[in-house]
């Protein structure tokens, strides 16, 4: 199934973690920690409250440092990302934001990948993989491993998908540093 398709058919809680997890690997662009979103995945597992998380995360991750033109078109992505977020993680808001954070994510995966790629994101999440960059596939797996596994396991699933999350964010952390390093 598309990334498409799965968006389409998550329910509230499915389309606030996609977004989120979206949002949360591209955190590093921001200047943020690994905990700065972790009271938004909190309120996802009904221990929190978004709106207060939210306000909080924002209030926390000031404008990105400085960096290259790529870096900086990617951080104003992840920064549209953080400011579009719903004060509350229901509803068709819901549906949108989670949306716009899948292309977004994917763009800035896509800024940062080496390998060049003129395909557009919009076909990448309909399921056209052929000659996908690397970072971007990785991109598009973990997003379709979070919609799955909150698909398959409810509120159980969140764990993986944070785990999921994660790695994604680790990931995209060490592109950042080593592209840092070569402008240096």
């Amino acid at each position: 199934m598309s990334l498409v398709e799965l968006i389409a058919q998550a329910d509230e809680r499915g389309l606030a973690a996609s977004g989120l997890a979206c949002l949360d690997r591209c955190v590093p662009l921001l200047g943020g920690d690994d905990e700065v979103l972790r009271p938004l995945w909190g309120s996802l597992a009904d221990t929190g409250d978004w709106a207060e998380g939210l306000e909080r995360a924002r209030a926390v991750l000031g404008p990105a440092g400085p960096g290259g033109a790529v870096e900086d078109e990617a951080a104003g992505l992840a920064r549209r990302m953080l400011d579009a977020a719903p004060a509350e993680c229901a509803g068709a808001g819901a549906r949108a934001w989670a949306d716009a954070c899948s292309v977004a994510s994917l763009q800035i995966h896509r800024l940062l990948d080496p390998a060049a790629d003129a395909s557009s994101v919009d076909s990448r999440r309909e399921g056209s993989t052929e000659g996908m960059p690397p970072l971007v596939a990785a991109e598009l797996r973990r997003q379709l491993t979070v919609l799955e596994l909150l698909a398959a396991h409810g509120p159980a699933g969140l764990r993986g998908a944070l785990e999921t999350t994660t790695e994604g964010r680790r990931v995209l952390r060490a592109v950042v540093s080593r592209r840092a390093r070569g402008r240096v």
